[in-house]
């Protein structure tokens, strides 16, 4: 294995074992909190809402804190490195753009993020000409309009776009 900026460990078994139980930990509070705001009680015509998924918040806090309890534990010896930095490049190249797509398509609606995303993945990955570029992220765009919003009858997530095309 090359020991080059890409061959070198970016996390190793440990440390992603800590971080995803912290996070599922945090992620079983909330749903604790939030079910005791919803009343996670037994009422007197049965279970309020937040009933169960109390209880589902606790199952996961519970094995969060046992894993976080086993992360902190593993011997130097038997920590292999978990992910290389050239592999963790090529999941954030994915990640990263996917993450921006989706907190984009609240402020400039579905079609137009849609064809942002899959132009720049065509473009920036695939190395398409900007033609082929053009016509398959307008077309895709233009195809999911006329499924969702004419066929079924599904509205989508719109922008200032489309509401000045008046496709609101």
């Amino acid at each position: 294995m090359s020991e080059g900026r890409e061959g070198r460990v970016a996390f190793r078994t440990r440390g992603a074992e800590i971080a995803v139980a912290a996070l599922f930990l945090g992620a079983g509070v909330l749903v604790m909190y939030d079910s005791v705001r919803l009343g996670s009680t037994w009422g007197d015509d049965g279970p309020k809402p937040g009933y169960f998924p109390f209880y589902i918040g606790l199952i996961m806090a519970v094995a969060a804190v046992m894993n976080l309890a086993r992360g902190f534990v593993i011997p130097a010896d038997r920590n292999p490195p978990f992910v290389l930095a050239g592999q963790l490049k090529m999941v954030l190249t994915v990640l990263v753009p996917a993450a921006v797509y989706a907190g984009a398509i609240g402020w400039i609606g579905i079609y137009v993020s849609s064809i942002v995303f899959i132009a720049f993945f065509m473009r920036w990955l695939g190395k398409f000409a900007w033609w082929k570029v053009a016509a398959v992220s307008i077309g895709t765009a233009v195809a999911l309009f006329l499924i969702f919003e004419r066929w079924f009858l599904v509205p989508l997530p719109k922008g200032p776009i489309e509401a000045l095309l008046g496709l609101n």
